[in-house]
């Protein structure tokens, strides 16, 4: 058994009520709900209640949707320490919530060197490692607190994490079981391709840090003079679901997979292509 849910903004950027309705027609089981990018009037920093989670979470609750991951996607790296502090604290602020939005996992990528997490030369040099490293561990001291899950996704090639086996150097780092993978296979393939089968890729990844995945995101590529094109709706591309999902239904009975950059049919279609 699968679950299928959505990115929540890229259905609008609404009021609560009126999202849940927009995305209620696709009966998703869940979504990521990033508050700024979906919600219209969502808090500013340092304005998030309990109050105002509970009524998200009943606003969705009502349409059968479960919120399953935070989108509080941050650069734990940042070049500017100012900058990096003012994201932290976010990211603690939404650790905080998360239990009364009913969501255990809050998501983030990894950041680079350049403010807006795009490719910088040091991003790749221990360094940068090393100060992830060390946000993530103040971040932990949150969630541990509040039974809250940080969930972190990788980006092939552009990323502080970019690959498969850095991730688990990663994760090795941190016993705790408050840290989690966002598990985007996409996102892991270098933009020059792979050099495997995507089945072996798949297994590699099981491997390394199956056992910590809280959450799957998946979207779609294809490859063209050389280089990946990257963002396509899952099932409009080369991805290979059919592997996929038949490796997470031994591995990962029951996870969420949220659907990115989906149009309306790409939530029947994934299921269609799970069995």
């Amino acid at each position: 058994m699968l679950r299928f849910g959505l990115r929540a903004h890229d259905y609008g950027k609404l009021a609560p009520e009126a999202l849940a309705q927009a995305l209620a027609p696709y009966k998703p089981a869940s979504i990521q709900l990033a508050l700024s990018k979906a919600l219209l009037d969502a808090p500013k920093d340092g304005c998030l209640s309990p109050g105002y989670a509970r009524f998200i979470r009943r606003v969705f609750e009502r349409q059968d949707i479960e919120i399953a991951v935070l989108g509080c996607y941050i650069n734990p790296v940042h070049p500017d320490e100012n900058m990096r502090e003012k994201s932290l604290r976010r990211f603690e602020e939404h650790l905080c919530f998360a239990p009364d939005f009913g969501c255990s996992v809050v998501g983030t990528e990894t950041g680079s060197c350049n403010p807006d997490c795009s490719w910088h030369p040091d991003t790749q040099k221990r360094e940068t490692f090393d100060r992830l490293c060390f946000s993530i561990e103040r971040l932990l001291k949150t969630a541990e607190k509040r039974g809250a899950i940080i969930g972190v996704e990788a980006v092939a090639d552009q990323h502080t994490i970019s690959s498969v086996e850095l991730m688990k150097e990663f994760l090795d780092r941190f016993l705790s079981p408050c840290l989690k993978v966002i598990y985007d296979p996409v996102n892991l393939i270098p933009l020059s391709g792979l050099t495997e089968p995507q089945e072996a890729f798949f297994i590699r990844a099981f491997e390394a840090f199956g056992e910590r995945i809280a959450a799957i995101h998946a979207k779609d590529f294809r490859m063209e003079n050389g280089g990946k094109i990257n963002s396509l709706s899952a099932g409009s591309g080369e991805m290979d679901y059919r592997t996929f999902f038949r490796l997470l239904k031994e591995r990962k009975p029951g996870i969420d997979i949220l659907l990115e950059n989906s149009v309306p049919a790409t939530i029947s279609i994934m299921r269609s292509v799970s069995g």
